[in-house]
Parts: structure tokens; sequence; C-alpha cells
């Protein structure tokens, strides 16, 4: 299947909506799911657009069933009286089996459920939940120097190459 698009498609057929970058640096991810929403017309019609936000979306586990809290999907431009909530709760469509797992491993101290993305994959609406734990202070800084590291090697590295060609 070739990309189409603004860049924003992959080989897959995913088309991303939104993306929790500041997750991976806040969270230890665990393990990753991906799940699909209930949403009504007006939603889908607003994410079709590319408008959605993570930031502060967060999963519950409630009486065997998982929501996603404050996800914010803005209201649909040309919608009517119909049009949704921008934060209101959507249950996430999860196996039995993966419910279960979830909330025993969300019930130990420190761990949590959040969205990484939201995306359209064949069509239909999906958004990637991850089981973190939260980092503290000096593992974020000890990533981001993990990081600033690996970046400056591989400068290094490439201005020996450059000095080798020429």
């Amino acid at each position: 299947m070739a990309t189409k698009g603004k860049g924003k498609e992959k080989n897959d057929g995913r088309k991303l909506v939104a993306q929790h970058k500041k997750a991976r640096h806040d969270y230890h991810i665990l393990d990753t799911y991906e799940c699909g929403l209930v949403l009504t017309g007006t939603e889908v019609k607003s994410l079709r657009q590319g408008r959605a936000s993570l930031v502060d979306g967060f999963v519950q586990i409630d009486r065997g069933e998982a929501w996603l809290h404050n996800v914010h999907i803005p209201e649909y431009a040309q919608g009517t009286w119909t049009n949704h909530s921008a934060r209101r709760k959507r249950k996430l469509l999860l196996h039995r089996v993966e419910i279960d797992k979830l909330e025993a491993k969300s019930q130990d101290s420190g761990h949590t459920i959040v969205p990484l993305s939201l995306y359209f994959k064949d069509g239909r609406a999906k958004v990637e939940i991850a089981l973190a734990k939260g980092k503290k202070e000096w593992d974020k800084r000890q990533t981001l120097r993990e990081q600033q590291d690996r970046r400056e090697a591989e400068r290094t590295m490439s201005a020996i190459r450059r000095r080798q060609r020429a």
C-alpha cells in the first residue's frame, strides 16, 4: 500500500490523529494495548479533521469496563444540537482477559494506564494505551542525559566518518 496524504499515514493503514509524546518522558511504559473506542458521529468527524488532545487523558476500569477520561475531542464545527461534549468519558473496547490483566496490574502502587496515541486503522478509530509506572525526577534527568550522550556520540562518529572520506 502506497503512502498518501500529509505524511501522517503509515504502510499499515494507520492515520495518526494525536500523540501523547510526553507520556514516554513521564512514565516507564511496561505494556501497550490497542483498543477500539465507542464514539458518536460528530466525534468521528472531528477526529477525521485531525483534532484531539491526549495530554490529560487516563484510563480507569470501572465495573469490568475500561473508560477513557479527559481526552479532549473538540466539538465538530458543522455540528448542530447533536454535538458531543468535548471531555466526556468514552468506553474502550478490549477483551475481557485484557481488562482483567490491566485492572490487576494497575492496582499496584505507582501504576497507571495512559493513552499514547489516537489513530484510524482501516477506517476505525483506535487508541493505543499503556500500562505505565511514573518516573521520579532523577529518572527523567537520567533519560535526558542518556539521549544527549547518544546524540553526541552519533555526532562524533559522523564527524569522524566525514573526515575519513575527505
